[in-house]
């Protein structure tokens, strides 16, 4: 009994131990849950500070840096001497001359803001000289505006340079001289102008190359992101059809950042050529846009590979692994170039690649050779497929870890200004946009009636300062409704804001000094927030501009009362125009995006075939067909987003647009798989069933194309075309054997691999047909209800 009595003691006090022991674990993982939130609390900091220093090293900040300088610089050093107006008018020219800053190489790039600041200059000495003359001064500006605004037609450079025109226009308006000073004042705004492209110019001297690093650090963690997204789609229980929309919507971004890159390394190579630094970066671009390829080209059916391998899970987790690794190789490299620190390899590919070919070996031999071959087959494509990419990836840290060998260039350079866009004006591009079927011609006649309308407004009501109307309506009109909307209720909102702060802070400080400092910080934080976030943007050039009145006006509380007014009136006319005066509907100009999409994949498919068939070197214009594919098919996700910004009503087939939009996306994945494959392995003589599958997808491709049309003749033709294919693809197979058997061969070497090409080709060619049909039915749906 004593001895029971004993042990039920001791148990009992285990008993109590143990709940102590439970107690502390549960305490211990409270404080290190504790000392996690501490953790990221006090690292917050830091994280605040690597924000703010990266923000300071962007484009955009340096951008708004070097329109301040410009602009502050004359003031500061005028005023010295009496001369505060003269400062301020260069001033003016400067900023006017500021929006046809856009990056690129130096010499289109001064090219621009020379005539940009001619044009400024031009447009302040016409409204001041005809201003007299309402009879003469209307209708010149009105004509002068719709002129400036149809040379948008020309691409980005001369929108921009058109925008600096229109805003010179706008606000040339409030500020009218008389007799010999307008000579002086319109000199004046001309060497602001000068005065800005020399102090740009100064500025992309002492930092030659950061803007292309910057493109480049962009382009790779959009790649990286992209590649996470493929890797995504190997979770068994993946939301397949998300993860292709966030790729859908990421091409667009990608394919601006290739083209922003196009323009500063292809552009005036034979001077950049001799710098090995830009040498450096056209490689890392080129191994950017064929990972990008290659990431694309791994299309598979992944609930097939999963129900194949089911059994085997580790294959397909090693390999999503390494998928994985690949992405995070990119994006670490891409974080390196942001904080301008050296790159340090994290990841061991090389060894992922070993564990995946281990794991492929283990398949193998739990099943067997013959059960396993197909099996080995795809496995081995997807090692294929990784080893690529390790290769390119390998090139890139190269670059960066100064072990950069040029011969890795050799080659893949060849032909690369034709892939430029083409950079002369002809006078046929503007004929041909003088017609209702151009989205420009409509948006500049509604920015001419609404800049009329508001002319009209500003002589009918009593209205301080109608020229911000007209400055709101230029800054806000936009081609498309989405974006005037938006940027309508973001700067209402950001003048506001700028307002109520501005107010409160001049009603309690008076000092000179200090609201013309923080003029110029905000100024400086306006210029570089508009890019980025509009609303917060037109909050701190609000802010500053009532600083500035406030120095000069003692009555500043007008000049907010007018400028809410002002705006909010500036605002809703570009809103309503927008909706009313021939709207650009994006569901009109959809089905020409999805044709040219559809187009640029079948052109595509034929160069594939074409070097299928002769064989030899990747020509140029395989490579052109293949750039097409990719812009065409971001062009078209770029209108589907700008459809889904629209009237609820205007979303017109909105499912069926986003459903052809995927397949076309499903469909360049395909050809891309199939091109890679023919390039990076040793491929035979075409055969048969080849030709005849990739001309049945071509024939099915123009049928679509027709649909879209509505080409009935065409549509009847291709009908009567698809009942010619008899054969399926179970005979195609068999017709690939037997030209094998005819060969005789001998090599077992040989055989298996004409056999897995065999095999792996006829795969992608049963996928590419199938998506034609989709192609075609998704088609003639939407043609059916227009």
């Amino acid at each position: 009994m004593p001895l029971l009595r004993t042990a039920k003691v001791i148990n009992k006090n285990d008993s109590l131990l143990l709940a102590e022991m439970l107690k502390f674990c549960d305490n211990s993982r409270m404080l290190r849950k504790n000392d996690a939130a501490f953790s990221t609390f006090a690292a917050y900091p830091f994280f605040m500070i690597e924000k703010i220093r990266q923000f300071a090293d962007s484009t955009n900040f340096t951008k708004a840096v070097t329109v301040t300088v410009a602009a502050v610089l004359p003031v500061l050093i005028l005023a010295q001497f009496g001369h505060f107006e003269t400062g301020f008018t260069i001033a003016i020219g400067a900023f006017l001359t500021y929006p046809a800053d856009i990056p690129s190489n130096l010499a289109h790039r001064t090219k621009g803001l020379l005539t940009a600041s001619f044009i400024v200059a031009g447009c302040m000495l016409a409204v001041n000289t005809l201003h007299p003359y309402p009879w003469v001064f209307y209708p010149v500006v009105i004509v002068l505006v719709f002129f400036l605004s149809m040379i948008s037609v020309y691409g980005q450079r001369a929108n921009m340079v058109s925008f600096s025109g229109l805003l010179a226009l706008a606000l040339g308006s409030g500020h009218i001289h008389t007799g010999w000073e307008i000579p002086a004042y319109v000199g004046l705004v001309l060497a602001g102008g000068l005065f800005y492209t020399f102090i740009s110019v100064t500025f992309n001297f002492l930092s030659p190359h950061r803007y292309t690093e910057l493109q480049v650090a962009e382009c790779m963690k959009l790649t990286s992101k992209y590649m996470k997204l493929r890797g995504d789609l190997w979770n068994v229980d993946a939301n397949r059809a998300a993860i292709v929309e966030k790729q859908l919507h990421l091409q667009v971004e990608i394919n601006t950042t290739h083209e922003n890159l196009r323009e500063i390394l292809l552009r005036n190579r034979n001077n950049a050529g001799n710098s090995n630094r830009s040498r450096k970066m056209l490689l890392v671009f080129i191994s950017l846009m064929e990972i990008l390829e290659l990431a694309l080209s791994t299309s598979f059916d992944h609930s097939k590979l999963h129900q194949k391998f089911s059994a085997h899970p580790q294959v397909l987790n090693t390999y999503q692994n390494l998928a994985y690794n690949l992405a995070s190789t990119l994006k670490r490299i891409s974080k390196s170039i942001l904080n301008r620190k050296k790159y340090v390899a994290k990841h061991q590919l090389l060894q992922d690649v070993e564990a995946l070919e281990q794991a492929i070996a283990r398949y193998e031999s739990e099943l067997g050779k013959e059960a396993a071959s197909e099996g080995v087959w795809m496995l081995s494509n997807m090692l294929h497929y990784a080893e690529k990419q390790i290769e390119r990836i390998k090139i890139i840290e190269r670059a960066f870890t100064n072990k950069i060998d040029f011969k890795d260039l050799k080659g893949r350079d060849k032909d690369l200004e034709k892939f430029l866009t083409p950079e002369y004006y002809p006078w046929h591009t503007l004929r041909e946009n003088l017609s209702f079927s151009s989205t420009i011609f409509r948006h500049s006649l509604r920015l001419t009636l609404t800049i009329a309308i508001g002319f009209t407004i500003g002589l009918v009501f009593p209205l301080q300062n109608v020229y911000w109307i007209l400055l709101t309506i230029v800054v806000i009109m936009r081609p498309g409704y989405g974006l005037t909307k938006q940027r309508s209720f973001q700067r209402i909102v950001g003048t506001i804001t700028g307002g109520v702060i501005a107010f409160a802070f001049l009603s309690f400080v008076h000092h000179s000094i200090i609201i013309g400092t923080l003029a110029i910080v905000c100024m400086i934080l306006g210029f570089a927030f508009t890019a980025i976030n509009y609303r917060i943007g037109a909050t701190f050039v609000t802010i500053y501009v009532i600083f500035v009145y406030g120095m000069l006006n003692p009555n500043f509380t007008d000049v907010i009362q007018y400028r809410i007014i002002d705006t909010g009136v500036g605002a809703l006319l570009a809103f309503v125009a927008n909706y009313f005066l021939w709207p650009s509907w994006e569901f009109i100009n959809l089905p020409g995006f999805i044709k040219k999409s559809i187009e640029a994949n079948r052109n595509y498919l034929e160069e594939i075939s074409q070097y299928y068939n002769h064989k030899g070197n990747v020509t140029t214009s395989y490579r052109l067909a293949r750039k097409s594919a990719f812009i065409e098919l971001g062009n078209l996700m770029s209108s589907y987003q700008r459809m889904v910004q629209e009237p609820k009503s205007k979303q017109k087939q909105q499912q069926q647009v986003y459903k052809l939009a995927v397949l076309n996306h499903t469909l360049l994945s395909s050809l891309a798989s199939l091109g890679t494959y023919i390039q990076s392995h040793k491929t035979y003589k075409a055969s048969e069933a080849f030709n005849v599958v990739v001309n049945t997808v071509i024939r099915n491709l123009d049928h679509a194309i027709a649909l879209l049309n509505m080409d009935m003749q065409v549509r009847e033709a291709q009908q009567s075309q698809n009942e010619e294919l008899a054969m399926r693809f179970t005979e195609l197979k068999n017709i690939r054997a037997r030209e094998l058997r005819e060969e005789h061969l001998t090599e077992e070497e040989e055989l298996r691999l004409k056999m897995e090409e065999a095999h792996l080709v006829i795969e992608q060619l049963v996928w590419l047909n199938s998506l034609s049909e989709k192609i075609v039915k998704a088609a003639r749906q939407m043609e059916l209800v227009k």
